[in-house]
């Protein structure tokens, strides 16, 4: 299924798109402009020795009445010197600014590609997580990745080949009708069918590349998830039929580039007839006005030389427009991310005020998900600094929808959540966050090693302060029996270690923060009964001074909380203390009987 946010360009023009682009891209006006003359410098230096050609022609024919003489030098030795001194100076000026619009554009690709990459991730990093819910991290990777090299690419040749072939037209054209309004004219007869074909052959490459880069971001898709689901295609011998999949997204692929390269690759054969007609113009008029001598022989060899230097440049208009079409697609997928909104804003400028008591309170909060319409409904809640809330209830529920509104992941739709009497919506996120430890169940740890990861949320740990936490969270002493003990790489995501020993990390990450509210989203799910007995123990130790809110299916893990609430369908359908509940013998008490094994028959 394609990404929404990568949707098709084939109804915006590739133009706009450049549009959008030089927009972007106006803080590097001056490296622009600078690029762009040492592109017109040289192409004029390139064309100039065409000129020389037929002017050394000239000196060889009329001699002492040639146009050098008309400028000083009187003998055909002294004229021919002239321009053998004139080509050198040419010709090192052509090769000097060659050197320099290679290294002005290639520098600007890398600065603009970078800075590309930078600003698509840092803002993908403020979108709200219902962002990342609902689209492909595989398109993601090939817009911030693929497609900012595409234009790379683009840059590094494709838009110097299509400024010098404007500066040919220009310059060539100039000097045609200096030399013969009557050739110029049968000369440039061809160019408008050029352009033509170009912008014919661009607008049917665009929706063609639009899908080529749709479908290199379904392929890098579907490689994401399959290495990152790798155990569970080998435990389900789905190794075939995955790579048939795979294959499948390949040949698609395959197919999109073929339907794109057979529109590009007709551009050149039609070209080339309308060149020949052009070159065809020029050699044989030119030369019958000549052997009249209506056309002075030198300026015949000028415009015979000029022709090919105008016309078949425009062959690689192909080459160029390939470029462009890829770039100008891809160009598309990068800004369209960019400018994806961002719904929860940072807009809040307070700050906690230490110390941070830890008092949450809910108040009639409400939230909808726009996909699914489920959420939750007019909540409302209350957590003392330093107490434990826990919330139960059935998969589905609401209840990591609170603690998504409490980490601002979201915005409610109504009511307001407050820390310390603050509502979060005035806080900074980084005040809001830096207050906030979380565990989740889906334990997500980074390719590094576990002293990096245990002190992802606090980099300036000391080893013993990292040890503390380690055995605070009952991982320590797994940690050292390891053969490189804090310094063992965990692998990517995590894959060397079990699912508990991930889970006891993640507390100890938590704890390493030392966050005054500490979140558990089901935190001992993974783990067995001896290591949920130990994170148990630790967590009594640990509540004391933090304000713990739990998230958990196992109501043995909670009987010392002090409140719990049980949500049902996105409310609040009882709260009470363990005792409270089983006293009241509703939903709680039901699914505690359940749980112990009393239930009746």
């Amino acid at each position: 299924m394609s990404d929404p946010t990568q949707r098709s360009t084939s109804h915006i023009s590739s133009f706009a798109a450049l549009g959008r682009l030089i927009r972007y891209a106006r803080g590097y006006r001056r490296q622009i402009i600078a690029a762009t003359t040492c592109s017109i410098i040289n192409k004029l230096f390139d064309i100039a020795p065409e000129i020389l050609i037929g002017v050394a022609i000239d000196v060889v024919v009329n001699q002492e009445d040639s146009f050098m003489a008309s400028l000083g030098f009187e003998t055909a030795r002294e004229q021919i010197t002239a321009l053998a001194i004139l080509t050198f100076f040419i010709w090192a000026g052509e090769s000097l600014f060659e050197y320099l619009y290679q290294i002005l554009w290639r520098n600007l690709a890398q600065r603009l590609q970078s800075d590309l990459r930078q600003d698509a991730y840092e803002h993908a990093q403020k979108l709200d997580m219902s962002f990342f819910e609902t689209h492909s991290s595989g398109q993601l990777v090939a817009t911030m990745n693929d497609d900012v090299n595409q234009l790379e690419r683009f840059l590094d040749g494709g838009a110097n080949a299509m400024i010098q072939v404007l500066v040919t037209v220009v310059a060539v054209g100039a000097v045609f009708f200096v030399l013969s309004p009557l050739i110029a004219l049968l000369a440039f007869t061809p160019i408008p069918l050029i352009i033509w074909g170009a912008f014919y052959f661009q607008r049917k490459a665009g929706p063609l590349y639009a899908d080529v880069r749709e479908k290199v971001g379904d392929l890098s898709s579907r490689l994401s998830n399959n290495l990152g689901g790798i155990a569970t295609i080998k435990s389900f011998t789905a190794e075939q039929r995955e790579a048939e999949r795979l294959k499948a997204s390949s040949e698609a692929y395959v197919e999109a580039n073929r339907k794109a390269i057979r529109i590009s690759s007709a551009f050149i054969p039609v070209i080339r007839m309308a060149i020949l007609a052009g070159f065809l113009a020029t050699f044989t008029v030119g030369g019958m006005m000549a052997l009249g001598g209506s056309l002075n022989v030198g300026a015949y060899g000028v415009l015979v030389f000029l022709t090919q230097r105008l016309l078949w440049p425009l062959t690689g208009l192909a080459e160029v427009i390939d470029l462009f079409e890829r770039a100008m697609a891809s160009t598309q997928r990068i800004l369209n991310l960019l400018a994806e909104p961002v719904r929860v804003r940072d807009n809040g400028r307070e700050v906690l005020p230490e110390p941070v008591r830890g008092d949450i309170e809910f108040e009639k909060v409400g939230f909808r998900y726009a996909a699914s319409g489920a959420g939750i409904s007019d909540i409302s809640l209350r957590v003392p600094a330093g107490s434990t809330l826990a919330l139960v209830g059935a998969t589905g529920s609401g209840k990591s929808t609170l603690v998504k509104l409490l980490l601002r992941f979201y915005d409610p739709d109504r009511g307001e959540i407050r820390i310390d009497g603050k509502p979060i919506g005035s806080l900074s996120l980084r005040s809001l966050r830096e207050a906030i430890g979380l565990v989740s169940q889906d334990v997500y740890l980074f390719e590094g090693t576990i002293r990096e990861n245990l002190a992802y949320g606090n980099p300036q740990a000391s080893d013993q302060e990292i040890v503390e936490a380690a055995k605070t969270a009952e991982a320590w002493s797994f940690i050292r029996e390891l053969p490189d003990g804090l310094a063992t790489p965990v692998g990517e995501r995590g894959v060397r270690l079990s699912g508990g020993q991930r889970q006891r990390l993640s507390l100890a990450r938590a704890l390493l923060k030392n966050s005054p509210i500490l979140v558990l989203d089901e935190a001992t799910s993974a783990v067995d009964n001896e290591t949920e007995a130990a994170i148990q123990r630790s967590l009594a130790r640990i509540g004391h001074n933090r304000t713990v809110v739990m998230i958990a299916h196992r109501l043995s893990t909670i009987v010392d909380a002090d409140q719990i609430a049980v949500i049902r369908e996105g409310r609040v359908a009882e709260a009470g203390t363990h005792a409270e509940l089983l006293q009241k013998d509703g939903l709680y008490a039901a699914q505690w009987a359940v749980q112990t094994g009393h239930a009746l028959p």
